[in-house]
Order: C-alpha cells, then structure tokens, then sequence
C-alpha cells in the first residue's frame, strides 16, 4: 500500500531569538531531513522572530510536528496539514497561555466541527444560549484565533510565494 503524501504550513508566530534554532531541529527530526527557516523579527512582541515553513510529508506529519515543537514557552505557532482525497485537513494552534488547539479542516481551510462535539455543546448549554456560543467558541479556537491574530497580521507586508498553481 502506498504511502499517501500531504503538505501543510508551520508559522512560527512569536519565537525567542535562543529558540529558533531547536525549533529547525525539531522540525527537521519529525520530517527526517535537515530544514533551515527564513526568519524574521516579529514586530508584535519586542526580541521574538517569526517564520514561515511549508513542508511535504506522509499524512499525519502535521501532527507530528506540532507535537514536536509544542511544549516551549513563550511560542505561538499554528500547523496545517491540507486535507488529501484520503484524510481529512487539521490545524493545531498553540499560545504559551492557552496551550494547544487542535481542529479538523475543510477543503477550504474552515474549521469542522464534529456532530457529536455540537451535540455535547447543546447538551452542556442547556438551553442557554449564552453558553452555546460559549462551547461553540472553545470548539472552534476562537481564544487561540484571537490571541494569534496580532501576530498574523504582523507577516502581512511580506512576499507572497505561490506554491503551486491551479489549471
């Protein structure tokens, strides 16, 4: 049986400038081959870098990474792996103060969230509605959202580098 092959996006939002080379090692050791990443300064938060990495690798490796480099403090970072006709889209998103997130992912990069997630929302609520939106918000990431938000904007007057063209 063939191994089916994906490809994601790690940003590293917010690094100590020290961390930054143990984060390309770690990375390297869960793909199985060197990686170097092109870091910048990270405007959002004063002495912290930020990078950009996109990898290829067995399906699974998104997790694999974000377990990989998940655990240091004073890291923000997000991992996507792109859905593939045989599994599912997943992104983890990790803050020093929240911990990690984890989310299945659509074709289109939108969150899914589970029947039986929504249905312990509804249950857990009650019927107040205050409370669903709360359960629906921790369901969907909306603290890590909020949180990683300043410091995607920060990357926003960067080069964009297409990697692969639809037609």
């Amino acid at each position: 049986m063939a191994i089916t092959s994906s490809r994601g996006v790690i940003l590293i939002h917010s690094a100590p400038r020290a961390l930054c080379p143990h984060l390309e090692w770690a990375v390297g050791r869960a793909l199985g081959r060197a990686v170097n990443f092109d870091w910048t300064e990270q405007p959002v938060l004063t002495g912290s870098r930020r990078a950009e990495f996109y990898w290829e690798g067995p399906v699974g490796s998104g997790a694999t990474l974000a377990s990989a480099i998940r655990g240091w403090e004073h890291l923000r970072f997000e991992v996507s792996e792109d859905p593939t006709p045989r599994s599912d889209g997943a992104r983890w998103m990790h803050t020093p103060g929240l911990g990690i997130h984890f989310a299945q992912t659509d074709s289109a990069g939108n969150v899914v969230i589970a029947e039986d997630r929504v249905r312990y929302a509804m249950e857990v609520a009650a019927g107040d509605p205050f409370e669903l939106q709360r359960e629906l918000d921790v369901a969907l990431g909306s603290a890590w959202d909020e949180e990683l938000e300043p410091f995607r904007h920060a990357g926003d007057d960067q080069q964009i580098v297409w990697l692969h063209k639809v037609g």
